[in-house]
């Protein structure tokens, strides 16, 4: 699909906006005497003890002059000292000094305090909807392509079919199971694309070296409980980490939309699947007694995690 210059124009209409809502157009940043840009570095200083001024330059793509400046009037404040790393002089260590420490809690105490006002003003649905668009945005444009071309994404139109056949396809090639398993998954994919709260539900689609490969979604249980719902790996991609990253997103994203705990049910056929769930750190909870189910006898399990 071809982008438009009016595409263009939303887009640069957006970043306008939003420049504007926090505050970033100003000379100063959270009532400071820093930039946004100072406030940036002295925020990068402080994830580590240590920082390699080079790796610092690049990961901020800074122009080398700018930061040299920037960090020698740090140094002149004494909020950073500058140093030659240990073993090889060519390479510049910069740190925060106990006084930089103290800047960087003022900043982010207020600009925490800033964005918890501006969500505080906003009525309780209108909040999940911002919040929700937000993590989607970082979905789509914060993904980047993982070890050996694993890749997440949220879904696509068509993708949500596509789970559904595959599912019902996959478990009834390798369970044996039969159509009534594929009407359940049709009726939890429906249900989260009609009823989707963006807030507390996500999906996410795998791909490896840009071929599809897998599945998950994860949907509200309850207030406290996240349900994660419709993991799969197509064959192929089996061995590559797929499972394992959708779980990981999975539990990540629970966390981040204020969960306590999340669960899922499985088989005791499914025995891949129960490993990976033990070291993502579930615990099973319960065994089901024998059923008949999807033309089989199925011992169901439920798993849970505390996040």
């Amino acid at each position: 699909m071809t982008v438009t210059d009016a595409d263009v124009g939303t887009v640069r209409a957006f970043n306008r906006f939003y420049t504007g809502v926090i505050g970033v157009l100003g000379e100063s940043h959270v009532r400071s005497p820093y930039s946004l840009t100072e406030a940036r570095v002295i925020f990068e200083l402080a994830q580590r003890a240590d920082t390699e001024v080079l790796a610092l330059r690049r990961a901020l793509d800074l122009d080398a002059g700018y930061l040299s400046r920037m960090l020698a009037r740090f140094e002149s404040d004494g909020l950073v000292v500058r140093e030659r790393a240990a073993g090889d002089a060519r390479r510049q260590i910069a740190r925060l000094t106990a006084r930089g420490r103290e800047v960087f809690g003022t900043l982010d105490g207020r600009s925490a305090a800033e964005v918890r006002a501006l969500l505080d003003d906003l009525p309780g649905a209108d909040r999940r909807l911002l919040l929700g668009a937000m993590r989607s945005i970082h979905g789509i444009l914060g993904d980047r392509p993982r070890p050996g071309g694993l890749a997440l994404r949220p879904p696509r139109p068509g993708d949500l079919g596509w789970l559904v056949q595959r599912n019902g396809a996959l478990y009834a090639e390798e369970c044996g199971w039969d159509h009534g398993y594929e009407a359940l998954v049709a009726r939890v994919v429906a249900e989260y694309a009609e009823h989707r709260d963006p807030a507390r539900e996500n999906a996410w689609i795998a791909e490896v070296d840009g071929a599809v490969a897998g599945g998950v979604l994860c949907v509200r249980e309850d207030e406290r409980t996240a349900r994660l719902r419709l993991l799969h790996v197509e064959p192929e991609a089996r061995g590559r980490g797929v499972g394992a990253a959708l779980v990981e997103e999975c539990l990540r994203f629970a966390a981040s939309a204020g969960y306590g705990e999340i669960v899922l049910w499985t088989t005791a056929l499914q025995r891949s699947a129960r490993r990976l769930y033990e070291r993502a750190g579930f615990v099973l909870e319960t065994e089901e007694p024998p059923a008949a189910r999807f033309g089989d006898v199925i011992h169901g399990q439920v798993w849970r995690k505390h996040l």
